[in-house]
Parts: structure tokens; sequence; C-alpha cells
């Protein structure tokens, strides 16, 4: 009789669930955590996903038990199949996330392999989504922490299993950073911008506090950052900020206009005690704006950003 139980989670998981998370989390953002109570919210509903969230008709967490310890668990969503979803997510099934425990000590009986608890998750989410009867199967990784989504490199058991499962990677790569804001660029005392007469300004953005460049009457770029340690969202103190946006109009790139604004945020940042700032680029191609990645990444390595991981996104099943 096999010792592996899948099951649906209970409130009494909640602790083992979230060190399950914290782990996964930890070994792609250094110091990156979230409490019991941020994991039990994403359980119900992504606030912070204010176009998609609203689109999923159904929810399903389940665990794989393996000796009274949760060694697997996942997040299930399915999609409405209707207008009321977006068609990039209409009638499909996504495993928002599937983590185990990938290693035992070896010689250790009290911690078990549980690469079988891994499988028999999965195939319990197979079975989930034909009882939905969806008509597309996504996955990947997206844990209710900044900067851990898709499928990053640090987790090969996750990317194996999937695989194993029939899923491949059908989507784009992303590359996570992440800079120490005493790092990064500041506006010195007494320094002058880069081209006479630019100012900045101090606006609401779509994806945080916005910081554009004035130039007379033109704006002509412009940063977002967000400060993301608010509330319930991470369980460690300490500032963490993301960019939300990085933006230059194409008549003033490399002209020292993104390495300002930069700085401008940096001292914002520092002002609130923000300590850490994480950013993303794609691993190749442009932006809808006509931002070369390639051109953006070397930027973030000049300016003091550090590569942290790169993440698989898009993972689907015929």
């Amino acid at each position: 009789m096999s010792d592996v139980q899948v099951r649906p989670f209970r409130r009494g998981d909640r602790d083992q669930l979230t060190m399950l998370i914290n782990a996964h989390a930890e070994v792609v953002v250094p110091g990156m955590s979230a409490s019991v109570n941020t994991v039990l919210g994403s359980l119900e509903r992504q606030p912070g996903e204010f176009i998609e969230d609203p689109w999923v008709s159904e929810r399903v967490t389940l665990v794989a038990e393996q000796r009274g310890r949760v060694a697997a668990a996942a997040h299930l969503l399915r999609y409405f199949p209707d207008e009321r979803a977006g068609e990039s997510a209409r009638d499909a099934g996504d495993i928002r996330w599937l983590l185990y425990w990938p290693a035992a000590p070896a010689g250790n009986p009290c911690w078990p392999d549980a690469t079988g608890a891994a499988e028999a998750l999965i195939a319990a989410c197979a079975d989930v989504f034909g009882r939905w009867g969806v008509t597309r199967q996504h996955a990947g990784g997206e844990l209710p922490v900044p900067g851990v989504y898709g499928v990053p490199e640090q987790w090969p058991h996750i990317a194996a299993l999937y695989r194993g499962a029939g899923f491949s990677h059908t989507g784009h790569t992303e590359v996570v950073y992440l800079a120490s804001v005493e790092d990064l660029p500041g506006p010195a005392a007494g320094s002058r911008p880069p081209l006479d007469g630019l100012a900045v300004s101090r606006s609401v953005g779509i994806n945080g506090c916005r910081q554009s460049a004035v130039l007379g009457e033109e704006v002509i770029g412009y940063v977002e950052t967000e400060i993301l340690d608010t509330g319930e969202r991470l369980s460690r103190h300490g500032g963490w900020a993301d960019v939300g946006n990085l933006h230059v109009a194409p008549g003033y790139r490399r002209r020292g206009v993104g390495y300002w604004l930069l700085g401008q945020a940096a001292g914002w940042l520092r002002l609130a005690q923000v300590t850490r700032l994480l950013n993303y680029a794609w691993l190749e191609g442009t932006d809808p704006g006509g931002l070369n990645y390639d051109d953006y990444r070397v930027f973030l390595a000049t300016v003091g950003f550090r590569e942290l991981t790169r993440t698989a996104r898009g993972w689907t099943r015929e």
C-alpha cells in the first residue's frame, strides 16, 4: 500500500505548506518569504491581479501527504470558458504552482524521497482538469511572493516533473535582477542632469510611484517603482520594491536619461528606507515600445543590478 495520500488542502496544513513555499522562494530571491496569512489569502484570490483574477471560476489546492508530512502541494485554477475570461486563458486549467521537496538525506529513514508523492500529485492535477473538461492545460510557478514565477532554473526538479507529465515550455524566458538600493546611482548634490533643463516630476503611476523626466513641455521618459513589503505581503521586515516600468523616448536613448531616472528613483526609495530593488527583462526580443532587451540587460548590469535567475514562463500540455 502506498504511503502517499493526495487530498484537498486543510487549514491544518498551513504551516508545512508555507515552509514548502518559502524554501522554493528563498532559493530564487535571497531572503524572500511569505507569511502564513499571505499564503492562505493567495489560495482564495489574488487581489493584485485585478485583470486576470476575475477570470477564475474555480480554485483547488491539493497536497500529497507522505508519512504525516506535506511532501508536495499544488494550486489549480479554472478559467471561465466564455467572454468572462480573456482569450489567452479562456477554458483553461492552470497549475498555478506545484512544489515538492526534491531531495532526501542519504540513509535517513524518516525523510523519504518525495518524487513519488509529486508524481501522484501531478496525476491528480490531470484528473481535476479532466473533471473540469478544460480544453487547454497550463502550468507554472507563480508563488505569492515578488520575483518568483514561471519555473526558475533553481527548480530543476519541477521542470523535470512537468516534462515527465507531458508539459513543455512553449513561452519565453525572463531574467530576474536584484540591486541593493545603496549601490544604485543617486542624485548627487549639485550634480547636473544629462540634458540642460531636464527636471523630474512625481505622480501616481500604474505600477507604483512614477518619476518622469520632463524637458520643457515634453515628458521624455519615466520610471515607476512599487514598494512591496506593505501589510502582510512579506513576512520579514526590510524594504523591497520593484521596477514596474522604465521607459525613455527613442530620440533620447543612450544620452544618460535612463541612468538619471534610476538615480531619481533610488533617491526616493532611500527616503522610504527601501534597501532592495527587483527588476525584470526578457532574455531576448523587443518590447512593444521598441526597447531591445539585450541592450536593457547590459544597462541593468552597468547600473548595479545582479542577475538572480532565468525563469521559463508558459508551460502547456496538449
